[in-house]
């Protein structure tokens, strides 16, 4: 089922759990088969009963009294890592907890790769791998939404939607290969409308498990919003007005922003990376035509463009041609500036296309409705309660689940395919357990838990 090397037998590590430089609390932790008598060296003292906290003088690799703290050790298998884990907590001096880290070396222990505790975890049925991708989610949280969202994919809301899924495809290709094995019998098991049924809700379920996951990896990864249009139409301004403050040079000049400019920025509780280009133009400078180029290419990766044109002017012809560029299957929010100068309406305006909205950066006219349509693209409300959180592998993997799905639900139509149908039901539930790590590759584990902090 799971692909990821167990850990060596009698391999212990060690690594220092809480971050780096001063702070009230410092946490070794150890995990593996001579944790506690790798604890018993550096105390010199009696270990505890499992879960209960003692204190304890914690002695360097000279023997030599170090600190003084709390000693907590967790026996196997009712531990973190399913295995012997053991914490002591210090002060958090870093030059005491490298020599707590340096003494637990050389008494056995080796330091922890990133990720290494969550690894064992995964690797010894704790959790699973959206669990355990949940974990740096929390830690990452960029919002107390965000963090709410990461508990819930933590505590197993996420996994136990993909388990149902995966065991009623289980049962849906079960069923079908059942019926080819008994096809010399009168009775039509294929035709059976129940099979039928079953499948079409299965995909109305995945679709709405999608859904639900793209809200989530909204929260987890947020979005990437690039201000484009032609110069001096008021980009940098929407930019500072968003930031809260003067992020990017401001002048009446057109074309002076020339490179990119990047603000990770958290709006009502959503991620969002805030990207203000050059001026799109034709230009014979060298330098802001690179600008320009790096614009476009921003353009092509963003998940929403908001072109911003002057409502003094209009749509001119140049912006026209801009917006046509983009192309069709581009989101984009046209966002019509200066309306304070313009004697336009601060709102959003009927029948747009692109959607438009009327907005004035510099007052701060309009923002909020902005802010509150951002959220509405992302599928976030503010009265929603966060579900969890998901990944782009996610959306993937629940992609090609869905693909898999309808493909068998088709050739089930005609039974002279229906083989081929028990099969993409046998590739939708693969796709789903890559979620859950049941059918992960181990190089696709790698990546994963590199990813993570040391002491996780």
């Amino acid at each position: 089922m799971v692909t990821a090397p167990p850990p060596a037998a009698g391999d212990t590590i060690v690594a220092v759990a809480t971050a780096a430089g001063r702070g009230g609390v410092g946490i070794l932790r150890l995990s593996g088969a001579m944790a506690f008598a790798v604890a018993h060296a550096l105390t010199g003292a009696p270990l505890p009963a499992p879960r209960q906290a003692a204190l304890r003088t914690f002695h360097d690799a000279d023997g030599a009294a170090l600190d003084q703290g709390l000693l907590l050790c967790f026996r196997a298998p009712a531990s973190f890592t399913g295995e012997d884990v053991v914490e002591l907590q210090g002060h958090g001096s870093a030059a005491a907890l490298d020599a707590l880290l340096r003494a637990a070396c050389v008494h056995g222990a080796r330091v922890a790769r990133p990720g290494e505790f969550s690894e064992r975890a995964f690797v010894n049925g704790k959790l699973d791998l959206a669990q355990a991708e949940a974990i740096i989610d929390l830690v990452d949280a960029g919002s107390a939404r965000a963090a709410k969202a990461a508990f819930q994919s933590l505590e197993g809301r996420f996994s136990t939607r993909i388990t149902a899924l995966a065991e009623a495809l289980v049962a849906a290709r079960v069923f079908i290969e059942g019926a080819l094995d008994f096809s010399d019998q009168d009775v039509d098991w294929l035709a059976d409308a129940d099979l039928h049924a079953r499948l079409a809700a299965l995909d109305e379920d995945l679709q709405h498990l999608s859904a639900d996951a793209q809200r989530g990896r909204a929260l987890q990864q947020g979005l990437t919003v690039v201000l484009s249009g032609a110069p001096n139409v008021g980009k940098s301004t929407l930019l500072n007005q968003l930031a809260g403050v003067d992020a990017a040079i401001v002048t009446d000049v057109p074309g002076t922003t020339r490179d990119l400019l990047r603000e990770h920025l958290t709006l009502d509780g959503l991620p969002v990376t805030l990207i203000d280009t050059a001026g799109l133009r034709d230009t014979e400078d060298a330098i802001e035509a690179e600008g320009i180029r790096r614009a476009w290419a921003a353009i092509e990766q963003a998940d929403l463009v908001w072109f911003l044109v002057d409502d003094r002017q209009g749509m001119s012809a140049d912006d026209a041609a801009l917006l046509t560029r983009l192309g069709p299957d581009r989101p984009c929010w046209r966002l019509a500036n200066k309306v304070d100068l313009s004697g336009g309406v601060v709102g959003w305006r009927p029948g747009g296309d692109p959607p438009t909205l009327g907005l004035a950066a510099k007052a701060g006219q309009g923002v909020a409705d902005l802010v509150a349509a951002l959220h509405r693209h992302a599928g976030l409300n503010a009265s929603d309660e966060p579900l969890f959180t998901a990944r782009t592998r996610h959306i993937d993997a629940l992609r090609r689940a869905a693909a898999h799905l309808r493909l068998a639900r088709t050739q089930l139509a005609d039974q002279a395919f229906a083989e081929l149908a028990a099969e993409e039901l046998r590739l939708a539930h693969d796709a789903l357990g890559e979620i859950t790590g049941r059918f992960s590759q181990e190089d696709l584990l790698g990546r994963i838990f590199a990813g993570f902090c040391i002491g996780k």
